[in-house]
Parts: C-alpha cells; structure tokens; sequence
C-alpha cells in the first residue's frame, strides 16, 4: 500500500491532472494523450486493488482449512479408523437400499443358493446324481451360453454358511482382493484367478509379467516367473476341473476354457453388441473412475512430478497395455475391466495427496485443494443419484415380493410364472418362499416357473396351470386375467420447478409438523424414534428437502410400466386387486 505522503502526493497530482484535462479539453483535438502523472496514479491505485482482492482470496481459500483446522480430532489415529469404516458404511447402506442383483450374477447367486439349501449330493451314487443336480439345483435347467465355475458360489457359501446357521440371515457378496508382499505370491494369485474366475485375467497378468521382466530397476528373474505361475495353474486346475466337471456331469470340463473358445476363438460374444477400439479410454474407464477430478487432474499430475514418476508408470503401464490389448476384443462391457481401477486410484491418490498436504504453501495449491474437496462432494451426491436410479432398477424383485404381500392369506399350491424381464431385473431364489413346516395345514406350497420356451408359452394349456403371473406384456399371458398391480421401472430424469407438486410436499410438512408437537409430549423416547422411522419415508424426506432447501427445484426420477402382477381371475378372491405406483426419486 502507498503511504500516506504518497497517497498525498498522487492525489495532488490526479487533481492537478484533471484540471489540465478539462483545460485542454476545451482547447486540444482528443487525439492528445493524458497526462503521465494520471497514468501513474491510476496504477497506483489498481495495484491497491489487486492487493485487496487478493487478500480477500486468500482468506476466502484458507477458511475451508481453517475451519478443518479447528476440528481436527487429536492425532491419535481416530481419523484414519472413521475413514476405513466410512467405505463399508456405504456399501452396506447401497446393499440395504438396492439389496438386489442383475442378470450378470445370476449364476453365482442362484448357485450359491443351491448350495446352502441342497447341499451337496455326497451320499448319492454316481449315477443317480445328474438327476438329482437337475431336479435341485437351477443350472442345468438354465444353463446359459456357457458353463461357469462354481468355486465362487462354494466359497461364498463356505463364508455365508456360519451366519446363516446361527440366524443372521442376510446374505450379500463378498469380494475380496489379495495382495501378496511378495511378487511370487501375487503372480501365483493372478494365475490362479484366470483359471478359475475370469480368462481375461490371463492378457493382464502376461502385461504385468512382461513388465516386470523388461523393466531395469525391478529385475524380476524369468526363475521366478515360471515356478510362480506353474504353482498358480496347478492350484487352479486341482480346485475347476473336478468341482465343475462334478457340479456340470461333464468330464474333464474347464469353464474358463470353455468360455475363451466360445467368446474369443468362436466371436460369439459379438452377438451381445460391439464397442469401437476406443471404448475402453473414452467412455468405460471415465465412468468407472466417476471423479472428473481424478483423471483430469490428479492422475496428470502425479506422472509431471519426477519424484512420483517412476512408481506411477509401474503401477499403470502393465494396466494400460492390458486396455489397449483387450480392446481388441470387440464385445465390451466395463466389467470387464474393472480390476484397472484400484491401480488407476492408487496412482491419482499419490496426486492428491501431494496437493492436499501442500495446500499452505501457494495459492495454487489451495484452489486445487478446494476443487478436489468440490469434487469428492460433488461424487458423492452423485453416487446418491446413482443409488436411487439403481432402487427402480428391480422390477422384478419388487414385483414377486409385491405378490407375496397380496397372496399372504391363499392356501394350498400356489403357481406362478415369470416371464424373462422379472427373472432379469431383481428375481432369484432367494426370494421364493420356504415349502410350509410338516402339519402346518394353513401355510402355502409355492412353486415358482421360469419357462422361455417360446412354443410352451403359445400353448393355452400351458397358462392353465397357474395362479399368478409376473409379465411384462400382459396380452402375451393366454387366458382370463385380472391386473393386481403394476410394477414401475426407471425411464429417465425430469426437471421439477417450483409450481410443480406442492401439495403433497405441504401434506407431508404438516404430517412432520404434527408428529414434532406429539412427540414433545411423549415421555418414551424408543417408541417416539421409532414412530418417526415408520412415518419418514424415502419420497416424505425428499418433499422435505425439496420445499425448505431447494426450494421447489427438484431432479425426478421418470418411471414407466414395466411389471403387471395378474391373478386368475377364475380364482376365488382372497385379496383385493391394488395398483402398485412408481416411485420417484
């Protein structure tokens, strides 16, 4: 800032620099310059000003850190321990809301049911057990393109088992990853994991092999290399081929090979669609890594740094070179590339370390670590989005557990049939409902069917077996029917504006307003809370917040029919038919 005897000083001179002007205003063409002096003052005082402004930044950049400052937990580790518990928070709140699964995990999670309510036919001759696989099990009704592995399933039942046996009954996937310290162990972990769960694997373990042999300052000796794979396909082979060849009543069978010829030599895969070479790079691994942050900034950034170079591109060169190679393959999907990401993440978390902990030194610094905290935010509120877009994803789930409510009180046999959308969108056996305990004469016997064969569903006979239907196409369903409810799925997104949807948004602040009067009065504080659970609904928060915080903007999930629940109608009435409404998000 200038001083006083300057400001002065400039201030005189402005002064005597705007008479002059006026003066010469009156006297000189406008072509004629302004006076030097003036120049100099209005520097002067734009140097002020940016002095100002920049201080104002300054201080604007630093409250985020100094309000994280002066809530920093003591440096006792508590932060690092809420953080490592805050990543399975989340899954498990995304499994209670969207408990679900899609037509990818069919397999494992039918045969995993399987499992954990048959058995396994120890006892039966040899003969006799293709026959009772068939009757029991689901995959050798439903066989799929190809055969999978059931080590997967005999594990995670292995793991589910304990739980179930002594009444925790929620199930769920568990998918771990191993990281041997040593490289031996990791290249025996790969190989073991191409074998048995996913070919592809083997394209991502050669790029990590070749890497580690071309690369100088790793020397991975090529004596080290194949004893570690040979251990690997042994340990693979011993536990696929007999516990497939048995599950499968093929012998010898490879599910793994079986696929690769299929997909890869055969092209069959080509039939699900296809992807340009580019698919991988510029659509699949963006979405998969989500943080525009991430790719745009944080990964650049690590490889500019020459201290973070080297460790960097040996984490992500043998991933890269496994994306250009698979690219090749012409059916894509991003799941199978999804074990690229933890190392893409690894990378781009090096980055961002180095600009959080640098984020008092440079003004830079802090508004790149402003951006990234935006960001993370910005991820995270999006990840919600995502999450209520994935619950109208199941109508199938929703619909047979819709007709379990509506068929509770019928009695003896219960029949029914979903058609191949239900089975794809939520349905597994899981779901279906346990055969009634010996002499219980009131309970129901429901026996589910999942016919494709389009033949057998031109056939009226076929329908007359049944009671109900899950159908996608009602008039594809021969017979005389009655519509229970209707199951809505997701359709897109529309913009809410303020004029839109105000009464039930105002109902339900009067419900809230209502329930806070009555509950100061209770005195039983466990009954209060879990009045409020049961009142507060999903759709009531989300009124809530659009009337007080957004104040009537709103981001609406669109639904459309997607499952109609039919009842004979020959049948007597057990239940009133009830519509079933879509949800909004």
């Amino acid at each position: 800032m200038p001083s006083p005897i300057n400001q002065q000083q400039s201030s005189s001179s402005s002064s005597n620099a705007n008479t002059n002007f006026h003066h010469k205003k009156q006297t000189l063409p406008a072509s004629d310059h302004i006076a030097p002096e003036t120049w100099a003052n209005c520097i002067v005082r734009a140097n002020s000003l940016l002095i100002s402004v920049r201080t104002l930044l300054i201080k604007f950049t630093n409250f985020p850190f100094t309000l994280a400052a002066s809530l920093d937990p003591p440096n006792d580790g508590s932060i690092d321990t809420l953080l490592s518990l805050l990543i399975p928070t989340v899954i498990l709140i995304h499994l209670f809301l969207a408990p679900y699964t899609k037509v990818e995990e069919s397999f494992n999670i039918q045969a995993t049911h399987d499992i954990l309510n048959y058995g396994i036919p120890w006892g039966t001759k040899w003969e006799h057990v293709g026959l009772w696989l068939r009757e029991h099990y689901d995959h050798l009704t439903f066989t799929g393109s190809v055969p999978r592995t059931f080590v997967g399933p005999l594990s995670l039942a292995a793991v589910s088992w304990p739980f179930l046996r002594f009444g925790a009954g929620y199930g769920g996937e568990i998918r771990g990853q191993l990281i041997g310290r040593s490289q031996k162990f990791a290249l025996t972990l790969f190989t073991i994991a191409g074998i048995v769960f996913r070919s592809e694997i083997a394209i991502l373990l050669a790029s990590q092999i070749l890497y580690l042999y071309f690369r100088p300052h790793i020397r991975f000796p090529i004596l080290s290399i194949i004893p570690a794979g040979l251990l690997g396909a042994f340990i693979g082979l011993t536990l696929t081929v007999p516990i497939d060849s048995f599950f499968w009543q093929r012998w010898p069978l490879w599910p793994e090979l079986t696929g690769f010829l299929y997909n890869i030599v055969e092209k069959q895969s080509s039939k699900w669609g296809t992807s340009p070479w580019h698919f991988y790079f510029t659509s699949a691994l963006p979405r998969l890594l989500f943080n525009p942050f991430v790719y745009q900034i944080c990964l650049p950034y690590t490889l500019s740094m020459s201290i973070l170079r080297r460790q960097a591109l040996d984490i992500l060169l043998p991933n890269l070179i496994f994306l250009a190679v698979y690219s090749f393959q012409p059916h894509k999907e991003w799941r199978f590339i999804i074990y690229t990401i933890p190392p893409f993440l690894a990378v781009a978390s090096a980055g961002a370390s180095w600009i959080w902990t640098r984020r008092a030194k440079s003004f830079v610094y802090r508004v790149l670590s402003l951006a990234l905290l935006a960001s993370t935010l910005a991820s995270f509120i999006a990840s919600l989005g995502m999450l209520a877009v994935s619950r109208l994803n199941y109508p199938g789930a929703e619909a047979l557990n819709r007709l379990h409510m509506l068929a509770g009180n019928d009695t003896g046999v219960i029949k029914v049939h979903m058609d191949s959308l239900a089975c794809m969108t939520g349905v597994t056996r899981f779901m279906e409902r346990a055969p009634p305990v010996l002499g219980d004469a009131q309970g129901a016997f429901w026996v589910y069917d999942k016919t494709e064969d389009e033949e057998r569903l031109l056939d009226p006979l076929f329908w007359d077996g049944f009671d109900y239907a899950l159908a996608e196409r009602p008039e594809r369903v021969i017979g005389s029917w009655q519509v229970l409810g209707t199951v809505e799925g997701y359709a897109g997104i529309a913009i809410m504006t303020p004029e839109e949807g105000w009464e039930p948004a105002m109902e339900d602040v009067r419900a809230v307003q209502k329930m806070w009067r009555e509950s100061l009065w209770r005195k039983d504080g466990l009954e209060t809370a879990r009045r409020w659970v049961d009142e507060l609904s999903v759709v009531r928060l989300q009124r809530l917040i659009r009337k007080y915080f957004t104040k009537g903007w709103w981001v609406r999930m669109k639904t459309e029919p997607r499952i109609r629940i039919l009842k004979r109608a020959s049948m007597p009435e057990s239940t009133p038919p009830e519509p079933v409404q879509g949800e909004e998000g």
